[in-house]
């Protein structure tokens, strides 16, 4: 029996209910092409397999591998390829594989040690992002994260990250799963997300700009929003810009909307 490994950030999945929850939000169609990040066991991908035309599997563990190739890997609608997937370069990947190239979706149940950096990867940046952006984008992450992607203006959970994916795309709380519906049990409940990447509008007229802006906005989160940019605007111009806003002067960082955020930038892309 192969057993989680703590260094890959292991926890499998065994709650029928959160399986099914998984499988409803992807909303899949015959014709999908799968992309799953970190399949272990392989209990969501048989799930997936016979719902879509084709799944793409990127699994770092050799010896969970070895298993799925042994249980999966006569399945002409799968493909495994092993290796870290932050660290892969997919399309020049699967340019051998014309039935497995350009998924449309992601259905993963992936790490919660770099869940950040798949994100990032799945949907680009503010100032990059994703110039094939996914249909729907369906993970479970650590229940902390899934709430910093889906939080309001001026909540407690909003932060650098909310902003960074709610300018790229429309972010779903689905549902919450329990620790005790993994093996082994992580420290933390989970929860199921939906990102669907959307139309950038507002958009930035300088992404770049607004990259920047976010980071120095959230550098310091309990400083009003003119201390943490004085490395980028002159604390009186900034007040000045932000009464033109309708922005209260003393505003904090995550109490701005992603439409103020914008329009933020845009004026100093104007007055830079």
């Amino acid at each position: 029996m192969i057993r989680p490994r703590k260094i890959f950030g292991q926890h499998w999945l065994k709650s029928e209910k959160a399986l099914a929850e998984i499988v409803e939000a992807a909303n899949l169609k015959q014709d999908d092409r799968i992309l799953e990040i970190g399949p272990g066991t392989g209990i969501l991908t048989r799930r997936l397999l016979p719902l879509v035309e084709s799944l793409v599997a990127v699994e770092i563990d050799r010896d969970l591998c070895e298993n799925l190739a042994k249980g999966l890997g006569k399945r002409e609608n799968f493909l495994l390829l092993q290796g870290d997937f932050l660290e892969l370069d997919l399309p020049a990947l699967l340019e051998g594989f014309p039935a497995f190239q350009n998924p449309n979706k992601v259905v993963a149940n992936i790490p919660y040690n770099i869940t950040g950096p798949i994100i990032e990867k799945l949907l680009g940046t503010i100032a990059h992002p994703n110039p094939k952006p996914y249909d729907a984008i369906v993970l479970l992450i650590q229940k902390e994260v899934a709430e910093r992607l889906v939080a309001k203006p001026a909540s407690k959970a909003c932060g650098a990250l909310t902003v960074r994916v709610q300018y790229l795309a429309e972010c779903e709380l689905i549902s919450i799963v329990p620790a005790k519906a993994f093996y082994p049990p992580p420290k933390v409940d989970s929860a199921v997300v939906r990102l669907i990447p959307r139309n950038i509008e507002p958009a930035a007229d300088d992404p770049r700009k607004l990259d920047t802006l976010v980071k120095l906005g959230f550098g310091a989160k309990r400083k009003m929003l003119r201390n943490n940019l004085q490395s980028m605007i002159e604390r009186d111009r900034l007040t000045q810009l932000l009464e033109q806003l309708q922005i209260n002067p003393q505003v904090r960082a995550e109490e701005l909307s992603i439409e103020q955020w914008v329009a933020l930038s845009n004026q100093l892309v104007v007055n830079s």
